[in-house]
């Protein structure tokens, strides 16, 4: 064994099948970790012993191991596992009979034979457990029907939220701030299509077809087709609003990212640009989208106050009138819980997909 001119302190373990090595240097960079003709080879810059340096050192194994280490680095430390080419239990770990000095037992791992065994096989019977608790589940007869169902509803929705946010983007270009004004007229039939599809996800949700949870799903997909149906669909006098184009805008950006992401998540691909956007881009355009969505609210109570629509007389003796208005001012506060809700959940989902995660090295 070649000796480096600074070695970092080594701690190792074993089981039947593989090796355990851990490097105590923090901080570790550039990392150069190789095994040929049985040896492990080690370079690395590093806080050690010795401080802030390059470090080496190298391991002639015990028996034939395979080539191909697997590393996980921390910020304290750095551990490699090496497979064993076969199953056996070695008396030590190198080659020489003396122990080198930088090598050490790691007794956070250390088994000795027989508790080695018996974990092996634990390990094994806990995986024949799994394989027949596995051969007991029914397996699912309409499993491709259902995901060819999901991709195609998915495909559907991006096309339709595609084809929103292209015509207004090119009118926006071509007609500038008169496009404001006549944008229901000219994209309303699709945007009905897309958010009546849109009540399908909350059916997927109930039956299980996804595992989205419920309750964020029926705020988003109630909040928006309340908007769209009850709001501008009934009131000519909205429907001229620059409010509504911003309304729009807002929900098909968030889409062109949401649908494309589900539709490849069902045949098992994760493009990351895409998981990134899907995740990311709902930060400032939720907001935004409700904000549009409140001052849509606002424009239309004075009308609704006008003329009386939707406003409801009860019969005598109450002799009362429920306000539509009224209901639009406490609809008003639900929205923003709403949007709190769908916040809550996506930086929650955010955290989940884009969060930190250990640095790993083959």
């Amino acid at each position: 064994m070649a000796g480096p001119s600074l070695r970092p302190h080594v701690h190792w373990a074993q089981r039947h099948r593989e090796l355990f090595l851990r490097v105590d240097l923090s901080d570790v960079r550039n990392p150069d970790i190789t095994i040929t003709d049985n040896v492990l080879h080690f370079r690395a810059q590093g806080h050690g012993a010795k401080g802030d340096n390059i470090y080496e050192f190298e391991i002639e194994f015990l028996e034939a191991v395979e080539p191909k280490p697997v590393c996980r680095m921390t910020q304290r430390q750095l551990n490699i596992t090496v497979q064993k080419k076969e199953s056996n239990w070695w008396e030590r770990l190198t080659k020489q009979e003396k122990r080198p000095l930088f090598l050490a037992p790691d007794f956070d791992r250390w088994l000795d034979e027989s508790d080695a065994e018996m974990e092996l096989k634990e390990q094994e019977e806990e995986k024949i457990n799994k394989m027949k608790i596995e051969s007991r589940v029914p397996k699912d007869p309409f499993k491709h029907l259902k995901k060819g169902y999901l991709i195609m509803y998915n495909l559907v929705q991006f096309l339709g939220f595609s084809w929103i946010f292209v015509n207004m983007t090119v009118r926006l270009f071509i007609l500038g701030k008169d496009s404001f004004y006549d944008t229901f007229h000219t994209i309303s039939d699709m945007m009905y299509f897309c958010q009546t599809l849109a009540l399908m996800e909350i059916m997927n949700s109930l039956i299980g077809l996804v595992k989205s949870p419920l309750i964020p799903s029926v705020v988003q997909i109630f909040g928006r087709n309340f908007i769209l149906f009850v709001i501008l669909g009934t009131l000519e006098e909205m429907q001229s609003k620059p409010v509504v184009f911003f309304i729009f805008y807002f929900w098909s950006i968030i889409e062109l990212f949401r649908y494309p992401y589900y539709m490849l998540s069902c045949i098992g691909i994760e493009w990351k640009p895409l998981t990134w956007l899907r995740y990311t881009a709902w930060i400032p355009l939720y907001p935004l989208g409700g904000l549009a969505e409140a001052v849509c609210i606002v424009q239309s109570i004075p009308i609704f106050s006008e003329t009386g629509k939707f406003s409801l007389g009860l019969p005598n003796p109450l002799n009362v009138t429920i306000q539509f208005p009224f209901v639009l001012q406490i609809y008003l506060i639900a929205l923003f819980l709403g949007v709190f809700v769908n916040f809550r959940y996506l930086y929650k989902q955010r955290k989940q997909h884009l969060g930190p995660k250990k640095r790993k090295m083959k």
